[in-house]
């Protein structure tokens, strides 16, 4: 937008104190001629600009002119808030607003925060995703996120795990999350939770939705990861686990160990170790090879030994 791109160019102007319009137009993706024509408004409109010719030339504005957080348009607004979730902005639409909205944040920085601000984005990246994630696509997400944002009914078509896989969905949403690089819906009637990426067709209706009056999203989701890990989690395992295998353990069997773990004289340590299920567990501890034992249930003791045994058969 024009109006955006004039208050870019008081800003950069504002922080960087004079540029060419080359510099503007790279800067700004824009061709140089659109500088000039912006420029030309600025002047129409009152804005103490100047043009200095020359080697060193370039514009620049009165000393003691300001651009406040003011300046905010709604939608940089809305991208400031998203900022702190690693690539929230981008993916819900909002990438040139939040671009606009850091640079207007900046400007009004006192100098010695700026500067601090600046050596702070240069030194820390987030990068949420795990290593062996490829990336979820989620071509709806911005018009989910419209509809979240503006209250309105979403009737969609939505494929899930069990059959009938495609089914069509009428949605009130309530709102959305991002967990470990996935968008989730979270949507009435229910509520119930909808994975963003497997959304495929969407149409937003001019229809209000309406959120029960004191339902919380974060409390919700929270309430939802504690159910979810109290039905993972419905077994146990009682094992004896090496120093490097006690080193590979993660999340719940991790905790487990730290809590209930027993040393004992050899280096190891006995403990009572949550587990999925008996075909989950018998792949996590085989993972471990020699640095873990099983010694109860009896069931997953007897599946590990059976596999070891055609392992071992095998390798002869």
């Amino acid at each position: 937008m024009k109006s955006s791109r004039l208050v870019s160019i008081l800003l950069l102007l504002r922080t960087r104190g004079r540029m060419t319009a080359a510099e503007l137009a790279a800067e700004l993706e824009v061709s140089v001629r659109t500088v000039y024509r912006d420029v030309e408004s600025l002047h129409f409109a009152g804005v103490p600009l100047y043009g200095d010719a020359g080697h060193r030339g370039g514009y620049r504005l009165l000393a003691g002119n300001r651009s406040g957080l003011t300046d905010l348009y709604t939608r940089e607004a809305e991208a400031l808030v998203l900022a702190g979730m690693p690539g929230a902005a981008e993916g819900l639409g909002l990438g040139p607003h939040f671009t606009d909205a850091q640079l207007k944040l900046r400007a009004g920085l006192p100098a010695p925060l700026r500067e601090h601000v600046d050596r702070l984005r240069a030194r820390f990246h987030i990068d949420a995703p795990g290593w062996y994630d490829e990336g979820h696509e989620a071509p709806f997400l911005p018009q989910v996120a419209d509809a979240v944002r503006t209250g309105r009914v979403l009737e969609l078509r939505y494929r899930r795990w069990t059959a009938p896989t495609d089914v069509d969905r009428r949605l009130e949403p309530y709102g959305l999350v991002l967990k470990a690089g996935r968008w989730y819906l979270v949507a009435g009637p229910g509520p119930r939770t909808y994975r963003v990426d497997q959304i495929l067709e969407l149409t937003v209706t001019d229809e209000e939705s309406t959120i029960p009056e004191g339902f919380d999203l974060a409390g919700h989701w929270r309430a939802g990861q504690a159910d979810f890990h109290a039905r993972l989690h419905r077994g146990e395992a009682l094992v004896r686990v090496s120093p490097a295998g006690a080193a590979r353990l993660t999340g719940a069997a991790a905790r487990a160990l730290a809590e209930t773990g027993t040393p004992e004289p050899d280096g190891w340590t006995r403990a009572t170790l949550p587990v999925e299920s008996t075909d989950h567990a018998h792949d996590t501890f085989l993972a471990l090879g020699t640095d873990v034992e099983v010694l109860a249930p009896e069931e997953l003791r007897t599946r590990i030994a059976q596999t070891v045994r055609t392992l071992a058969g095998r390798y002869t």
